[in-house]
C-alpha cells in the first residue's frame, strides 16, 4: 500500500471473494483495524474513571447518570454516516475519513478539558460524530474490495484482533488514573487518532471514479430508497439494532452490575478484558464457520444458540433474589454475550450484500440505525438499574429474542 495510486481490488474484480494476498492488502486490513477501534478506545478507556467523573460533578456513587457518557456518544456514532456515507460515494472513502479522525481528536480535546456535565455530554456526542467516520467508512472501504463469504470472514478476523481493544483499554485506562489525572482517559484516544490520520496518507481509495455517485438530494434520496425498500437489508438492519442494544446494555450496565450488585468494582478490568478474550475467541471462531458451513446457515445456528444462553441468564439472574453467585451469573454472561457479538458481522455482511454499488450510503443507513437504537434500548435497559441484575438479564434476553426472530425469518428464506 505504497500511496493513494497502489491498485485497488473492488467487489466487481476478480478477487472479490480471495482473502488478503498481498503486503498492501494485509496492510490495509490492519488499518482498517485500527480505525475501527477509535471507537472502542474511546469508550473503555474511559470506563474504569465512572467513580472519578461521579466524584467530580457530584453524583451519588450507585448513579447511573454517568452512562450517558456511552449512549451520547453512540448517538453521535448513529448520526455520524450521514456526514460520511453519501460524501463518500462521491468522492470517495479518504477525504471523509480523514474530516472524521480530525472532528474526533477536535472534540475528545473538549471533552478532557470541559469543566459542565453538560459540555462533557456534547463533547461525547460530537466525539462519537466523529468517530462514525473511521466505523462506517472502514466497513465500506472493505464492501468495496470484498464480498459473499469472503467478506463476512474477513469482517470476523477484523472484529477478533479489533476486540483486543476492549482487552486491554480497561486495564490501561485503570493504569493511567493511577498515575494521571483522570481525564487523561481522554487524552489518549486523541493522540492515537493523530497517529491514524498521519497513517491514512499511506491508504490507498477504494472506491473507482467510475462506482462514484452525484453527491444531491435526489440521488441520496434514491440510494436511501433502495436500502429501506430491500426486504433482507432491512430485516438484518433491524436484527443488528437488538443485537447492539444487548452491547450497549452490556458497555452501560456491566460496571454498575459488577461495582454495586457484587462489590468488586475493583476487578472491573479484569471482568471486562475477560469477556473481551472470549468476544476475540468468538470473532476467531466466526470466520472459521463461515468458510466451513456458510453465511446462512451460521446466523441460523447462532441466532438458536443466542436465545438458549440468554433464558439462561436470565434464569440465573432470578436466583437468590436478584443477587446470585458472582462466578455463575459471569459464566451464565460469558455464554451470551460473545454470541450476540458474533451475530454482528454477518448480519453486517448480510444487510450490505445486495447493495455494492450505494455501499457507502448503506453503511450511512445501516450505521444510524442500529448505533441510534441499540444506544437507545441500551440507554433504557441502564436506566431501569434496580440494585439487582434483573433488569440487566431481562433486557438482554428479550433482545436478542426479537433479533433472533428476525434472522431465523430472513434466513430460513434464503436458505
Amino acid at each position: 500500500m505504497s500511496g493513494p495510486t497502489a491498485r485497488v481490488t473492488t467487489s466487481e474484480g476478480s478477487d472479490a471473494n480471495a482473502g488478503p494476498r498481498t503486503a498492501g492488502d494485509r496492510e490495509f486490513i490492519i488499518l482498517v483495524i485500527a480505525l475501527m477501534a477509535c471507537g472502542a478506545l474511546a469508550i473503555d478507556t474511559i470506563l474504569p474513571a465512572f467513580a472519578d467523573v461521579r466524584a467530580e460533578f457530584g453524583m451519588p456513587a450507585d448513579s447511573t447518570r454517568v452512562g450517558w457518557l456511552v449512549t451520547a456518544f453512540f448517538l453521535g456514532l448513529a448520526v455520524g454516516p450521514w456526514l460520511y456515507g453519501p460524501a463518500s460515494d462521491r468522492f470517495g472513502r479518504r477525504r471523509p475519513l480523514q474530516a472524521g479522525l480530525v472532528l474526533y481528536v477536535l472534540s475528545a480535546v473538549v471533552a478532557a478539558l470541559a469543566t459542565s456535565w453538560t459540555v462533557m455530554v456534547a463533547a461525547r456526542f460530537v466525539w462519537g460524530l466523529g468517530a462514525a467516520g473511521p466505523r462506517s467508512l472502514s466497513v465500506a472501504m472493505v464492501r468495496d474490495r470484498y464480498s459473499g463469504d469472503a467478506m463476512a470472514r474477513l469482517m470476523s478476523v477484523i472484529m477478533a484482533v479489533f476486540l483486543l481493544v476492549p482487552i486491554l483499554a480497561p486495564a490501561v485506562g485503570a493504569g493511567l488514573i493511577a498515575v494521571l489525572p483522570w481525564r487523561a482517559v481522554y487524552w489518549l484516544p486523541a493522540v492515537v487518532a493523530i497517529a491514524l490520520l498521519v497513517w491514512t496518507r499511506r491508504l490507498p481509495e477504494t472506491l473507482t471514479p467510475e462506482r462514484r455517485r452525484p453527491f444531491t438530494v435526489a440521488a441520496v434520496g434514491t440510494a436511501c430508497r433502495e436500502v429501506v425498500s430491500n426486504r433482507q437489508t432491512r430485516a438484518f438492519t433491524v436484527a443488528m439494532t437488538f443485537l447492539f442494544g444487548v452491547m450497549t446494555t452490556y458497555l452501560a450496565g456491566s460496571e454498575i452490575v459488577v461495582g454495586e450488585v457484587f462489590g468488586y468494582g475493583e476487578w472491573f478490568p479484569a471482568f471486562f478484558g475477560v469477556i473481551a478474550v472470549l468476544l476475540a475467541i468468538s470473532s476467531l471462531n466466526n470466520a472459521r464457520l463461515v468458510q466451513r458451513i456458510g453465511l446462512t446457515r451460521l446466523v441460523r445456528r447462532m441466532s438458536q444458540v443466542g436465545v438458549l444462553t440468554a433464558w439462561i441468564l436470565v434464569a440465573v439472574s432470578l436466583s437468590a433474589g436478584g443477587r446470585p453467585n458472582f462466578w455463575l451469573f459471569t459464566i451464565a454472561l460469558a455464554g451470551v454475550i460473545p454470541v450476540a457479538q458474533g451475530l454482528v458481522p454477518n448480519c453486517n455482511t448480510a444487510a450490505m450484500q445486495p447493495l455494492p454499488h450505494v455501499a457507502g450510503t448503506a453503511s450511512a443507513v445501516i450505521g444510524t440505525v442500529t448505533t441510534a437504537g441499540g444506544a437507545l434500548l441500551g440507554g433504557l435497559a441502564a436506566s431501569a438499574f434496580d440494585g439487582t441484575v434483573r433488569p440487566f438479564a431481562l433486557a438482554i434476553a428479550i433482545f436478542i429474542s426479537i433479533a433472533s426472530a428476525l434472522i431465523l425469518l430472513v434466513a430460513t428464506e434464503r436458505a
